[in-house]
This record gives structure tokens, sequence and C-alpha cells, in this order.
């Protein structure tokens, strides 16, 4: 299995799929998955002929599980060695929930020149946590609430957080057992080190700098029933602060609307890309 070793040590896993020559789209994960949560989109790219890049956050899937670094300069400066070490040029850059995050700190950090698009889906950005300046944030008590779920019990918290991710507790609901046992799968196989700490990272980061530093065409794509990351405060927020920003929200989609809409998100980011 492919892997690259950072500065600090950390081994990163990535799945590097098709014609190296190519347009490249990276995909980046939310918490607390891996690049498994790309098989749907990986796939479908695939097949339209680009080549389809994931990696295994620090911490999480199959990367090694180290004991620092759970934090989104980290985070970046991963997602940068693998762009450098690929040498990928104009790559579309695709990030769900925390990898969203870690896109726009990517691009705020390390510029624009490796980067022809990006899209931030269902993204944490621009400030998660509530704060006397974000003061429609995420209540510190909720962030809490999860953190203590994590330690307490992470497999049953894991167990349980599928419902709301997809939507699944919504009435009439089209509920999907194997998809919620892959989410816990993606989930038990990382550290539980890097995602308590993680929870800090993608809700306490302030991203509003470098979402003003992305300079490429942007779409940002967002469910309105998203019981995660809730919109208003999140990408109807970021559209603004991004340059060549486009918003597009989908009525009654979850926050895991990869998964369970593919269907349409994924034909919507293909006329993105080609446009």
């Amino acid at each position: 299995m492919p892997y690259i070793k950072t500065q600090d040590g950390t081994d990163i896993f990535y799945k590097d799929w098709g014609d190296k020559s190519a347009q490249p789209i990276v995909f980046s994960h939310g918490w607390p998955l891996s690049s498994d949560d790309w098989d749907g989109q990986m796939l479908y790219f695939l097949q339209q002929g680009y080549r389809v890049i994931a990696h295994d956050r620090r911490g999480h899937g199959r990367s090694s599980q180290t004991s620092v670094g759970h934090d989104m300069d980290h985070y970046a400066d991963d997602l940068a060695a693998l762009t450098e070490h690929l040498d990928l040029q104009k790559a579309v850059h695709i990030g769900h929930s925390t990898g969203g995050g870690e896109i726009a700190r990517y691009i705020g950090r390390h510029g624009n020149k490796r980067v022809a698009k990006a899209v931030l889906i269902s993204a944490v950005p621009p400030l998660m946590a509530r704060t006397p300046a974000n003061p429609n944030g995420v209540p510190m008590e909720v962030l809490d609430g999860i953190r203590s779920a994590v330690a307490a019990n992470r497999a049953q918290f894991f167990k349980d957080f599928p419902s709301p991710f997809y939507g699944f507790n919504r009435p009439g609901a089209k509920v999907s057992e194997g998809l919620s046992l892959k989410w816990w799968q993606q989930g038990m196989m990382g550290s539980i080190q890097a995602h308590y700490e993680g929870i800090k990272a993608f809700s306490e980061t302030d991203f509003t700098q470098d979402l003003q530093k992305i300079e490429v065409p942007t779409l940002v794509m967002h469910g309105d029933d998203d019981q995660v990351v809730p919109i208003d405060i999140s990408s109807v927020l970021t559209a603004k602060l991004v340059k060549n920003a486009t918003l597009k929200v989908y009525p009654g989609y979850p926050h895991g609307m990869c998964a369970t809409n593919g269907d349409v998100i994924n034909p919507d980011l293909l006329a993105f890309i080609k446009a």
C-alpha cells in the first residue's frame, strides 16, 4: 500500500488511481473517517477518465496513529506533502466536512499554485464553534458532549452517529444499515486520541483568512437539512468570503449527502470540474 512519510515521521496512506497524465482530483475526508468514505466519488471519476487521489488523515484509517499534530496546520501540511510528492498540477481539491477545512487551510498556508478548482461540501468553515465573535456557532457544551461521548464509549457513539449524519433519523428516510456499518468501521480504524483532539481542530479553527486567500473557482455545496454542520453558520458564510465561490444548496439533503445522494452530487461535481 502506498504511503508518504511527512517531516515529523508520520506515515500517510493514500490511494492514487487512474492515468497519471489525467487531471488529478484530490479528496479530503471528514471526521473521524478515512479515504474509504470517498468510494462513490473515486470510482465515478475514475470511470470518467480522471486521476483520483485520496489519503487517510494522520491518526485516521491506515495512516500512523501518531501522538502529535492533530490540528489543522498539520492536516494541511500533510496534504501539501502529498501533492508535492506526487507533483500534482492543476488539481481539483474536494473536501467534505473537516476535509473542507483542510483544503481551506492548505490553500491558506501553501497557496493556489497547484490548485485548479476547489469544492467544499458540507464543510466546517469559516468557524463552527460559538464564540463572542461567532454568536450563532455550535455551543461549546455540544462539542464537549461529543468529546465526552468519544472518550466514554467511542464504539457506541460511532454506532449512533451515522443516523443524524446521513439523515436516517428523519421520517420516511431510506435507512442503509451497510452505510452505517461502513461509517463505524472507518471510525474504529483510527486512533481515539486523533479523534478526540480532532474535535477541537474542526470546530475551533477559524478559517476566515484562509477562505479569503482562495483565488480559484470554488463550489460550495451543502444540504439544508444538515444536522451536523448547520448550513447557516458554515457554507452560507463561506460563499461570501471566497472570491470566486458559487453556493449550491440541496433541499432536504443531510451532512453525508455524497453517500446518500451521490446520483445527484457526482454529476454536479463533474459539471463544475468540466466548466
